[in-house]
């Protein structure tokens, strides 16, 4: 049902007969089968994108497999089998994570592999930083002592260890969430960072697997951007149109084109590439 309300949602917006289209009744089924997000108080915008990701994938994956099924053929139910995983969501949106963890005392080394659908990136700095900057250090590598002491099957026993990230498979369309909320001395708080990021050739080839052979290039195409406090929020969308390549932006019900210098915001908060 939300996935037939989100199909309405990008019918009605790509027609263009209107200056603006309101999600109310998507919201509103959605809402049912979500109740969090049908109330009317401030919500984290990377949540609900996640919530949302997930919904349309179990929608579209569920309908392909009854249809699979409806052939009542051997080839098609093991067409079931094999593709009950995947759907448009995730041939769009997921990537693959491996963590290399190497044993300090023996050095062995084992990988856990991880689907994500949008990354998270630690912002390293107060005032500016640029998103190469974020991404070092989401993948430098990280010590694991003390209570997150690996487990060595080798060792037989717990034992520090070494973790490193790299990108096994890049998704076709990646999403990077900014961690502008943080812990300071048991506070939460906003971090108003400046960060800087690329429209264009943003390369992600250094964290990238050699056993990947997808294209690490991408270009940006569309931020979601958050002003206000913790308490209180706005949120709006920068946005650039598939085919004429000009941006707009998402204002409640005001939908203006802007130039590619404004898509610069300091209150970014998901990329989408």
């Amino acid at each position: 049902e939300s996935a037939t309300a989100f199909g309405c949602l990008m019918s009605d917006m790509w027609l263009g007969e209107f200056d603006y289209v309101s999600p109310e009744a998507f919201l509103s089924i959605f809402g049912k089968r979500y109740p969090t997000f049908s109330k009317r108080t401030p919500h984290d915008a990377q949540e609900f994108l996640i919530c949302v990701l997930d919904d349309l994938h179990e929608a579209f994956k569920e309908v392909r497999v009854q249809l699979c099924q409806e052939r009542q053929n051997p080839a098609a139910e093991a067409s079931t089998r094999s593709s009950s995983g995947t759907s448009i969501i995730t041939q769009l949106f997921e990537g693959q994570l491996s963590y290399a963890i190497r044993c300090l005392k023996c050095t062995a080394r084992s990988d856990r592999p991880e689907s994500f659908t949008v990354l998270s990136l630690p912002i390293p700095s107060t005032r500016v930083c640029s998103l190469q900057d974020c991404l070092e250090c989401f993948f430098q590598p990280d010590t694991l002592t003390r209570n997150n002491q690996i487990h060595c099957y080798w060792c037989r026993g717990n034992q520090d260890a070494t973790v490193k990230a790299s990108i096994t498979k890049a998704p076709k369309i990646i999403i990077f969430h900014l961690k502008r909320f943080a812990w300071q001395d048991k506070h939460r708080r906003k971090l108003s960072t400046t960060v800087c990021y690329p429209f264009s050739d943003l390369d992600l080839s250094p964290y990238i697997s050699t056993s990947c052979c997808n294209n690490t290039e991408y270009s940006l195409c569309a931020v979601v951007n958050h002003a206000g406090d913790l308490d209180y929020g706005h949120y709006t969308a920068f946005c650039k149109h598939s085919v004429t390549k000009h941006w707009y932006s998402f204002d409640d019900a005001q939908v203006t084109k802007i130039p590619d210098s404004a898509v610069q915001a300091d209150t970014a908060y998901l990329l989408f590439y």
